[in-house]
């Protein structure tokens, strides 16, 4: 399964979090730089000092633009991959010879700052835009191994670095997705007094948080595992059982522990086991992670499956016992609930449909008939009150739940 998730978006506060440090040190060291050449150099640079002035006011005018901006990367991501990547292949031609090294530094910030801000392709822009517009004027100076090894340098660590930032970029997406989808299962399941349309809300879950190729939720009954929900590569086989002795699923129900399995290639060392999992079509998962379902009426697991081996990580983990948590009471509720309104529809001694609940169902049976006939017994017992009065109601009550049962049978 192929999720459909939406990761989170960062607010621009947050986004601003990212950039505002770079920003800062940025305008010292360009502010240095000015100040510098404007105090030792015995004639000014015109280019430097305006150059310089400008790409300051344009810093802090973008990072004024992604505070108060919630979409800025849509609006203003290209257009800041360009003017970045323009600036700093411009400064090449009046930077100072002592100020080489700030250069690299405002290649590295400007690269980086259009990564946190924007996306991998914008970067990847800037530091096209900056090698190609710099390059001939390092084609001119260049003498060698030195300078090509002065050209890469800033380029290679802006990778490095634009790398690592996406990545935790989207590994903090995913935990505020993860978080939040917690939040709004927790919200929506709880309300729910139906089994089936609590079953229904974890899938629709489960569908849009987690990449799996299967998972399912089993729940014992009569010493199996009811597979109430099971999806596999794209289908559905809700209603089948496995066995409770011998499987993942049993051992993680007994144990009552979390059990994750990321690569099922390797031999599995758990006591009682002699089934690995297979999945509605009969294809063997090559990573698992199962997790127990516990409360008062709910005995059951919840899994994940690929057939993939090391498709999960911890994440996975975290977010499927959480759903766990959720899904467990949920469904405690929903079987309570169920169990009062059975009560409710039934006699407290003979245990069969009292008069009120009889009378609502051969309505709604008689509805249903489509002008078809349909058939209605009634029984009377001969004698009752005789027995009543003779053998008092304890016995009279015992004669009523027997005929109850035979009428069942």
């Amino acid at each position: 399964m192929k999720s459909r998730k939406t990761l989170a978006v960062f607010a621009p506060h947050e986004s601003q979090r990212f950039i505002l440090p770079m920003t800062l040190v940025f305008v010292c060291v360009m502010a240095g730089v000015i100040i510098e050449h404007l105090l030792n150099s015995p004639t000014v640079n015109l280019f430097l000092v305006v150059y310089g002035s400008l790409s300051i006011l344009y810093a802090l005018i973008n990072n004024a633009l992604v505070l108060k901006t919630n979409n800025y990367r849509e609006k203003y991501g290209f257009i800041n991959a360009l003017m970045i990547g323009t600036i700093l292949g411009l400064f090449t031609y009046g930077v100072p010879a002592n100020a080489v090294e700030a250069s690299h530094i405002f290649i590295i910030l400007g690269i980086v700052t259009v990564a946190a801000t924007s996306s991998r392709f914008h970067s990847y822009i800037t530091m096209a835009l900056t090698l190609a517009i710099s390059l001939p004027d390092r084609i001119v100076q260049f003498n060698g191994y030195e300078s090509l090894l002065e050209l890469a340098t800033p380029y290679i660590i802006s990778i490095v670095i634009v790398e690592t930032l996406l990545r935790i970029k989207a590994t903090t997406r995913q935990h505020i997705h993860r978080l939040e989808t917690i939040n709004k299962v927790s919200r929506q399941i709880m309300l729910s007094l139906e089994t089936d349309q609590t079953i229904s809300l974890l899938n629709a879950t489960m569908q849009e948080a987690l990449e799996a190729d299967t998972y399912f939720v089993g729940i014992v009954k009569d010493n199996m595992i009811s597979l109430d929900l099971f999806y596999d590569d794209g289908e559905y086989f809700n209603g089948l059982q496995i066995p409770l002795e011998g499987t993942l699923s049993g051992w993680v129900i007994k144990n009552q522990r979390e059990l994750f399995l990321p690569d099922l290639r390797d031999e599995v060392e758990l006591e009682g086991i002699s089934e690995i999992v297979i999945g509605g079509k009969e294809r063997t998962s090559l990573s698992w992670i199962g997790v127990p379902l516990k409360a008062s009426n709910v005995t059951g697991v919840i899994s994940l499956g690929s057939y993939k081996p090391n498709a999960f990580d911890s994440g996975d983990m975290e977010l499927l016992s959480n759903l766990a948590q959720h899904i467990t009471l949920a469904l405690d509720n929903t079987i309570r609930h169920s169990q009062v309104e059975e009560q409710a529809r039934l006699d407290s001694m003979t245990g069969v449909y009292n008069h009120g609940y009889f009378l609502k169902k051969l309505a709604q049976q008689a509805q249903d008939s489509n002008n078809t006939q349909i058939s209605l017994i009634m029984l009377d017992i001969d004698y009752f009150k005789q027995y009543n009065d003779t053998f008092g109601h304890l016995v009279g009550d015992r004669i009523l739940k027997t005929l109850c049962t035979a009428i069942k049978h």
